[in-house]
C-alpha cells in the first residue's frame, strides 16, 4: 500500500502468533511528514532511525515526525496481549514512546534483535483486508492543506500513489521485520497474557456498564479495574471508550451514516460520538474516513 509521503505495508503474523500479534508493518518514506497516531489499545515495538522503542497504549492523538528517506518497522501487539513482555507495568508506558534501552532487563531482547541467533526467518504474508485492527495512524504531508492531507488509512484504499519504494529498501525492511517477528515469537511464551483480556474488551465494548461487566465475568469492580490496567494500561472506562471509538471508525469507513454509527457503536447519541472522536483523535469523524 502506498500513501502520501511513501509506502506502508502490513504483514499477517501467521497462525502461531495471531492471537498475540495484530500485524507486522513497515513504512518507507519518500518525504518528511507528520504521522498522527490515534488510540487503539495496541502496543507497538518499533525500529526506526533512532533505534528501538516501545509505543505504549494511547489515550489521545500522538503526532510523530518521519524524516525523508526513513524506514520504520514495527510489531503491533493486540489489545491486552502484551502480557509482561516488556518487563514493566503497562500503565507506565501509557501515552509514551520509550526507548527499549530504558526498560529494565532489555539487554537480552536488544541483543537478539541486533544480533539474532541463526535460524530460518519466517515468511510473512500480506495482511488480508479487514484482518486485525484498524491502522493507528493519520498521515499528514507537509505541502498539503490540513483538511485534505489528514488521512486514516483504510484497509484497501488510500491517497494517490506517489511512487514505489526501491526494491532494496523494501527487502531491507522485510528482513528486519522477519528478525523482529522471530525474536518476539520466541519470547512470547515466557510472557503470557491474561486469558480474560479479550473477554474484558469484548464485554466493555458491548456497551454494558463496568459494574455489569465485572458481574458477568465474576469479578468485583476493583478486580476488573486491576486486571484492565494490567492487561491494557487503561482503566475499564478508558478501555471502553477506546474500543467504542475503534468500532465507530470501522462502521464509518464502511459507509454507515454518522447517526447510525452512534447507535451501533454504543454511543448515547451523535453528539456523544462527535465528542469522543474529537477527544481521542483531535479531529472530526469525517477526517478519519
Amino acid at each position: 500500500m502506498t500513501y502520501v509521503g511513501g509506502m506502508y505495508a502490513e504483514r499477517h503474523p501467521g497462525p502461531g502468533l495471531a492471537d498475540r500479534i495484530a500485524c507486522g508493518w513497515h513504512r518507507i518514506s519518500e518525504a518528511p511528514y507528520t504521522q498522527l497516531v490515534v488510540p487503539d489499545a495496541c502496543v507497538d515495538l518499533i525500529w526506526g532511525a533512532s533505534g528501538l522503542f516501545v509505543a505504549g497504549p494511547d489515550t489521545g492523538p500522538m503526532p510523530a515526525s518521519v524524516a525523508s528517506g526513513e524506514t520504520v518497522v514495527g510489531i503491533r501487539f493486540r489489545p491486552g496481549a502484551v502480557g509482561d513482555f516488556f518487563g514493566v507495568p503497562l500503565h507506565e508506558l501509557r501515552d509514551r514512546r520509550v526507548p527499549l534501552t530504558d526498560l529494565p532487563g532489555h539487554e537480552p531482547l536488544l541483543a537478539d534483535l541486533l544480533d539474532p541467533p541463526p535460524a530460518p526467518l519466517p515468511q510473512w504474508r500480506p495482511q488480508s483486508p479487514g484482518f486485525g485492527l484498524p491502522d493507528r495512524a493519520l498521515d499528514r504531508a507537509p505541502d498539503r492543506a490540513p483538511d485534505d492531507a489528514l488521512r486514516h488509512p483504510p484497509p484497501v484504499t488510500g491517497p494517490p500513489q506517489r511512487g514505489v519504494a526501491p526494491p532494496t529498501r523494501v527487502a531491507e525492511a522485510e528482513a528486519r521485520l522477519g528478525v523482529m517477528r522471530a525474536v518476539v515469537g520466541r519470547r512470547l511464551a515466557a510472557a503470557p497474557a491474561d486469558p480474560a483480556a479479550r473477554a474484558m474488551a469484548t464485554a466493555l465494548g458491548s456497551g454494558r456498564s463496568v459494574a455489569q461487566v465485572a458481574w458477568d465475568l465474576g469479578y468485583s469492580e476493583r478486580q476488573l479495574q486491576r486486571r484492565s490496567v494490567t492487561s491494557f494500561g487503561y482503566a475499564p472506562k478508558t478501555l471502553q471508550r477506546v474500543v467504542r471509538f475503534q468500532r465507530a471508525l470501522r462502521l464509518a469507513r464502511e459507509g454507515v451514516p454518522p447517526a447510525e454509527v452512534a447507535v451501533r457503536a454504543g454511543f448515547t447519541d451523535q453528539a456523544h460520538l462527535a465528542n469522543d472522536v474529537k477527544r481521542l483523535s483531535g479531529v472530526q469523524l469525517s477526517r478519519l474516513i
